[in-house]
């Protein structure tokens, strides 16, 4: 009589314990919590994290964050200041300006004679420029930002030198440096009128410069003519370099030539000043 009922509570009992191992198989434990451990298949499965599909948004987040340039800082009115040389960056010869020399309203105040320029007017006015831009000391154009500018007289031939720092923007400087790079083809030799009415010759050369900035262009402009009735030359290197968003310009020169050794050694130090400046460090002292 106890056969039937022994049978059946084997069946339940096997059927418990089947049902006990497929828990078990799928990583249950008696508690019900999950054991990734238990089956191959869920230790090979990856968490979302190691996803590729879910990683990539946030890898190319963070790359997108590592090459994102830096805010530019722009140049402060003091730091104008400190960025620009002495006159210990140049030689003994060179003092402080006392002021700016004849020639330039003389010769400077020019006009181009856009007559010799029968096929391109263009090269008229750019020449024109050229030459407002020599009398103006403006020739990368109006600064965007702080400025600072200095001068120099040179007692062994009296030369002058004005020297200026300023923020402009980097894409109007890569423009400005591009337009005068064009000057000694555009004007490689032309006439222009005095204020007076006297005729000069100029002509335009590219001059080198040491290797120092971002960018760097050098100019020599030649005027020959008449200054107080007498024949004269004047000759003037300028010289510009480009440090991030900043640059640092500069005219030399006279009526007894440009001493090119001081417009390269004026860029140089001045380059390092500049740069110093604007990665926040105190320009190095002069070496004598």
């Amino acid at each position: 009589m106890n056969r039937p009922s022994c049978l059946l509570a084997s069946a339940l009992t096997a059927g418990m314990l089947l049902s006990t191992a497929a828990c078990s198989g799928d990583g249950g434990d008696a508690s019900g919590r999950t054991d990734r451990s238990a089956s191959p298949a869920a230790a090979s499965a990856s968490p979302v994290s190691a996803s590729p599909v879910a990683d990539a948004p946030r890898a190319a987040a963070s790359s997108s964050s590592a090459s994102a340039s830096p805010a530019v800082r722009e140049l402060t009115k003091d730091e104008a200041r400190t960025a620009l040389i002495t006159n210990t960056d140049l030689g003994s010869q060179w003092t402080t300006s006392e002021g700016a020399a004849t020639w330039r309203d003389a010769l400077l105040k020019s006009k181009v004679d856009a007559s010799q320029f029968v096929t391109d007017k263009g090269n008229a006015a750019d020449c024109q420029q050229l030459l407002d831009g020599l009398y103006a000391e403006d020739l990368l154009g109006k600064p965007k930002g702080e400025s600072a500018d200095t001068g120099f007289d040179d007692s062994d031939d009296e030369a002058q030198m004005r020297y200026e720092v300023a923020a402009y923007g980097k894409q109007a400087l890569d423009d400005r440096f591009t337009w005068l790079d064009s000057l000694p083809d555009k004007c490689d030799q032309f006439t222009a009128v005095s204020p007076k009415g006297g005729k000069q010759t100029v002509q335009v050369i590219h001059t080198d410069l040491d290797d120092a900035g971002d960018a760097r262009k050098g100019l020599q402009i030649k005027m020959t003519g008449d200054l107080d009735d007498n024949p004269d030359t004047l000759t003037l290197d300028f010289a510009a370099v480009r440090v991030g968003d900043s640059a640092l310009s500069l005219t030399n020169g006279g009526l007894s030539g440009a001493e090119h050794d001081s417009t390269t050694q004026a860029t140089a130090a001045g380059a390092d000043r500049l740069k110093d400046v604007l990665n926040g460090k105190s320009p190095q002292p002069t070496q004598g």
